[in-house]
């Protein structure tokens, strides 16, 4: 009897867990299921404004054939890809460091928590615009203190440069949030096993290496996943940056799709472009945690 009204009551509280839930599930489902079916839907249909067929006009698999030999977008993938392996490569280095840092008992710790939380407070069009101010040529701050080195700075006439400014931005803005993740982790962890490896006389380095990344792999995956999936979409600020040049140097994924979508109204094949980027950031991050979840398997061997 006892065990049937506790079972009751436990069924009883799940039931109203979902109840609060599912006005949020709800809002969720039509704000990210129904646009992507909307999109994966069109990507099977050729709809350009400026055609002389007013309307859809079924496609079938043509316009995902045509993502094939498209030598633009497969060029602006690729650069995407670049563009991400540095930008979450130095961020996730530089949050552990700085995450590992801002762990130590110093004064003013934090104060500087909050200030450095400050970049991710900017919009993307804000943080291009500021920084498309602070790289022109004559007037920004980072042309003006790279001359007196005898750097010629230009990221308008310079694809290297434009791309590197592009990833400098990128990890200007990100790192916060990659640091902070890290470093909630961090707070978290338990302390006996640190003091324990402590007490048997183990360096700082070998209790980072297989004991606080061992542990801290799961928050890690988390912060990596996020910013791949979003690097890889990177669209407002670097078009606020560079436009995608000079040239096609810095036109990513993203914004190579912006310019299908919208200037030349190609709806159709715009859609199939989202759609392939999406199943290639799920494929990737899928590989990824595979890969994650094996070394974690090797190290509990």
């Amino acid at each position: 009897m006892g065990k049937t009204v506790i079972s009751s009551r436990g069924f009883g509280r799940e039931r109203t867990a979902w109840g609060l839930l599912a006005p949020t599930l709800i809002v969720l489902g039509f704000a990210g299921l129904l646009p992507f079916f909307y999109v994966l839907y069109i990507g099977f249909f050729d709809w350009n404004i400026f055609s002389k067929t007013v309307g859809l006009t079924w496609a079938g698999a043509a316009n995902y054939r045509r993502l094939v030999f498209d030598a633009d977008f497969l060029g602006a993938l690729w650069r995407g890809i670049k563009f991400t392996m540095w930008t979450v490569s130095i961020e996730m280095v530089l949050g552990i460091v700085l995450a590992l840092l801002l762990m130590r008992p110093v004064r003013g710790r934090n104060f500087f928590r909050a200030i450095y939380a400050l970049p991710l407070t900017l919009a993307p069009i804000a943080l291009g615009a500021t920084w498309r101010l602070m790289t022109i040529p004559g007037f920004g701050l980072i042309p003006h203190y790279l001359a007196r080195l005898g750097i010629d700075y230009n990221i308008g006439r310079n694809a290297s440069q434009a791309f590197f400014t592009t990833v400098a931005m990128d990890v200007w803005h990100w790192t916060p949030f990659v640091t902070l993740t890290l470093l909630a982790g961090l707070s978290a962890l338990p302390k006996e096993p640190f003091e324990q490896a402590q007490v048997d006389g183990a360096g700082g380095w070998h209790i980072f290496r297989y004991l606080t990344l061992p542990m801290l792999r799961p928050v890690i995956s988390t912060a990596l996943f996020l910013r791949i999936m979003d690097a890889l979409r990177i669209v407002d600020e670097v078009w606020m940056l560079t436009s995608g040049g000079p040239g096609m140097a810095t036109r990513y994924a993203g914004i190579h799709i912006w310019r299908v979508v919208f200037p030349k109204t190609d709806y159709g094949y715009g859609s199939a472009m989202s759609v392939l980027l999406l199943y290639f950031t799920i494929v990737l991050c899928w590989l990824l945690l595979t890969a994650i979840i094996q070394a974690g398997r090797e190290t509990s061997d």
